[in-house]
């Protein structure tokens, strides 16, 4: 069983920062190539920055230069840092496979708003 488990999310004023955690269990995490989606109302879910098993990142145009995704294999943790937030970025955030092949989680909510 494939287990991914996403938190940090919250509500957050515009030019703030919030950092997100998924915590994977049933893989073999270290050689595993992950990565953060969002999905905001009425959209398709979008691919937001990807992760290889060697720490080679990789973002979308619109997040660049404030989102940063890293990961700790030791924890089975992949993170993304999220700075300068902006309305546009709210969205529930998952992570998953790069390829986004395993059984998504519940996801956690990030709202950007004054």
């Amino acid at each position: 069983q494939v287990q991914l488990v996403e938190s940090g999310g919250g509500l957050v004023q515009p030019g703030g920062s919030l950092r997100l955690s998924c915590a994977a269990s049933g893989i073999m995490f270290r050689v595993s190539a992950m990565a953060w989606f969002r999905q905001a109302p009425g959209k398709q879910r979008e691919l937001v920055a990807t992760i290889t098993s060697g720490g080679s990142a990789n973002y979308v145009d619109s997040v660049k230069g404030r989102f940063t995704i890293s990961r700790d294999n030791a924890k089975n943790t992949v993170y993304l840092q999220m700075n300068n937030l902006k309305p546009e970025d709210t969205a529930v955030y998952y992570c998953n496979h790069n390829g986004g092949y395993y059984t998504w989680g519940q996801g956690t909510q990030v709202t950007v708003s004054s």
